[in-house]
């Protein structure tokens, strides 16, 4: 922050988390300058209405990026209010989470015209000839709602003590500027962020293309090719073959067997013990060191049937469907949690590797169950379904090409998406920085008027 000037005086705010503030600021109690409100409840039937005459926040409306709050998922009419005797939260007020794991997130908006909101959110309006209601966002966008929670297992805000929170209070006019300057630079690293997050995308589709590339037409650019007779996959290297997975899994009984019912392994089952359930997150962040769910031995002894071996494919079938992770040889003893299917392949036929990279970073397999369902979207997939997919199989040594060149090409662009990603949070850190610096005093924003200044480098 050095590039901008400071305040000519100090004192001390008696307050840590602030420090020093300018010398002619004040402190005031929340209590003094605005009026917290409580949320409502919302009958189901009375939800879902997509035009009325406000808007209905629920915490999904007042997450992401964004400053204001606009349109909601739900409205009620003027009716609906008298009726419930719901309290109107007025224009400009500040919206934020109050229980739970959401007001951990620290969300904020503010409203852009009158609403209703439930009661998992609270409100804050500033009394707009003492505070500037933009400089009071950003500096409630500082404040750690963790600092005002009840003690208990489920956190909410006590509004005592965020009535007796402390805001720094410089002139209105000071305050309008410092919101101006927040404004326009905390927009210029949005836009930064939005441009850095759009080339991940295309990183990630150049990605997933080059990977299907190799997966349905080889290495080989002069191969000669073949109709696949499969619309989706299209034109095959002409020594390739199609095939049905259940023609792909080891001979072995049980090759490919889905997790436990839910009536045969129970949440209370899970709580502690000696071996492992390897879970939905354990493919998914393919980590098979840490886990969340342990089950004791006898449980074990009756659910043998589902013990995952080293090799083993394991794949997803809710929620996130179709995801894989090979069972490492280091893995502890585990048994299959009911949201996963395991997969034994036959090597004589195909490489682990090979099926994983095209479940993993191909849509070859989400397609087809799609098409095969008839379906935008699908919750759940059976071993039926992973038994009948099709896909394109090379020879085994063209397989182990195929895997090499794959990793070396996930390195790489892996390896720019987290640079990219680092710049990210930089920027995230800087924009905070900023805001905290501004409405703390820290640097004086009263005579900016630059439009243009480069504020972030790459380096």
């Amino acid at each position: 922050m050095s590039k901008y000037k400071r305040y000519e005086k100090y004192k001390d705010s008696g307050v840590e988390w602030i420090g020093e503030i300018p010398e002619e600021w004040e402190l005031i109690k929340i209590k003094f300058v605005g009026t917290i409100y409580s949320g409502n409840g919302f009958k189901e039937e009375l939800q879902g209405k997509t035009e009325g005459d406000y808007p209905f926040f629920k915490v999904s409306d007042i997450n992401g990026n964004g400053k204001l709050a606009i349109s909601s998922n739900n409205y009620v009419d003027e009716d609906d209010v008298v009726n419930n005797g719901w309290n109107i939260i007025p224009k400009n007020s500040i919206l934020f989470p109050k229980i739970g794991e959401a007001l951990k997130k620290n969300h904020r908006k503010i409203n852009a015209c009158s609403c209703l909101i439930d009661n998992n959110i609270a409100a804050i309006k500033t009394n707009e000839r003492i505070i500037d209601f933009n400089y009071f966002y950003y500096y409630f966008c500082c404040v750690n709602a963790e600092w005002f929670v009840n003690p208990g297992a489920v956190p909410s805000i006590n509004n005592a003590y965020l009535k007796n929170f402390m805001v720094l209070l410089p002139s209105k006019n000071e305050q309008t500027a410092i919101a101006n300057f927040l404004d326009q630079k905390t927009a210029e690293i949005d836009d930064l962020i939005a441009d850095k997050e759009k080339l991940i995308e295309l990183l990630q589709e150049k990605r997933q293309a080059i990977i299907t590339e190799a997966v349905t037409k080889g290495l080989n650019p002069n191969v000669k090719i073949k109709d696949s007779g499969i619309e989706w996959i299209g034109e095959i290297p002409e020594h390739w073959s199609i095939t049905k997975m259940k023609y792909l899994l080891s001979p072995k009984k049980y090759s490919i067997k889905a997790g436990p019912f839910g009536s045969q392994l129970k949440n209370d089952d899970m709580v502690s013990g000696d071996v492992k359930v390897y879970n939905q997150k354990t493919v998914l962040d393919n980590d098979f060191k840490s886990g969340d769910y342990y089950i004791e031995n006898y449980k074990y002894e009756e659910l043998r049937a589902f013990e995952v071996f080293s090799g083993d494919l394991l794949v997803t079938t809710r929620g996130t469907i179709g995801k894989t992770a090979i069972v490492p040889k280091d893995a502890e003893k585990g048994i299959l949690h009911p949201c996963l299917i395991k997969i034994t392949l036959n090597p004589d036929k195909v490489l682990n590797e090979y099926i994983n990279v095209v479940f993993n970073n191909t849509k070859i397999v989400t397609n087809q169950i799609m098409l095969e369902s008839n379906a935008t979207t699908i919750d759940v997939i059976y071993t039926d379904t992973l038994k009948n997919l099709v896909l394109p199989i090379p020879p085994l040594e063209e397989q182990k090409s195929i895997i090499d060149f794959v990793d070396a090409k996930i390195g790489e662009i892996d390896g720019l998406i987290s640079s990219i990603n680092n710049q990210i949070q930089k920027l995230k850190e800087y924009r905070q920085s900023l805001i905290s610096e501004a409405v703390t005093g820290k640097i004086d924003v009263r005579e900016f008027q630059n439009k243009n200044e480069v504020i972030f480098r790459n380096e």
